[in-house]
């Protein structure tokens, strides 16, 4: 049984944590599922719509039946999902790549520290040839990759959740199609 105390701490705690407060933050929180478009469902955009059918058809075969047809459309828009994860993905990473100033958020903090102490009174004399080269110094090769993989995780693994789930609903559509095309063939051996 849970205690008078422990209740009220647990409903503090809910009434705390109910999203952002700021207007800010509503509207960046808002914006979440817009991020890569990978949450809208291809059918809202018709190129996808078309291609998904073009697709089931090929699947399906010309004398395919309505079950079947269906299983196979299940199949094409699992897989264009697939395909959009993984491209939104490419996408993202090739961004970040052609970035030239991009750099961690924790190597900007740093710098605009550093920005802020020179401007105070007392500021160190530093040469302004060595400033410039410390102020837009930026991570190249593989630490770049590095810190772009290590800024950016919580972005992939979310396209990691979208590709597994489009991986696994192509897994069992196919699976489905296949029981499915094979129980004509299965009722035929029986009678012969």
């Amino acid at each position: 049984m849970t205690s008078d105390s422990k209740i009220k701490a647990n409903r503090a705690n809910a009434r705390a944590s109910t999203g952002p407060k700021t207007a800010q933050g509503r509207v960046r929180t808002a914006r979440n599922a817009l991020r890569h478009g990978l949450s809208l469902p291809f059918y809202a955009n018709p190129t996808l719509s078309q291609e998904a059918e073009e697709r089931a058809r090929e699947i399906a075969g010309t004398d395919a039946n309505t079950e079947i047809r269906q299983l196979a459309c299940r199949i094409a828009e699992a897989d264009i999902d697939l395909r959009r994860v993984r491209h939104a993905r490419n996408q993202f990473l090739t961004d970040r790549l052609n970035d030239e100033y991009y750099e961690s958020r924790a190597n900007r903090r740093t710098k605009l520290a550093f920005i802020f102490k020179l401007l105070r009174p007392n500021a160190p004399d530093i040469p302004m040839p060595a400033l410039s080269k410390y102020l837009t110094s930026t991570p190249q090769g593989p630490e770049k990759l590095a810190t772009i993989l290590s800024q950016e995780a919580k972005q992939l693994r979310a396209m990691d959740r979208y590709e597994r789930r489009a991986l696994s609903r192509r897994k069992f559509a196919i699976r489905e199609f296949d029981t499915a095309r094979c129980k004509p063939e299965i009722m035929k051996n029986r009678d012969a």
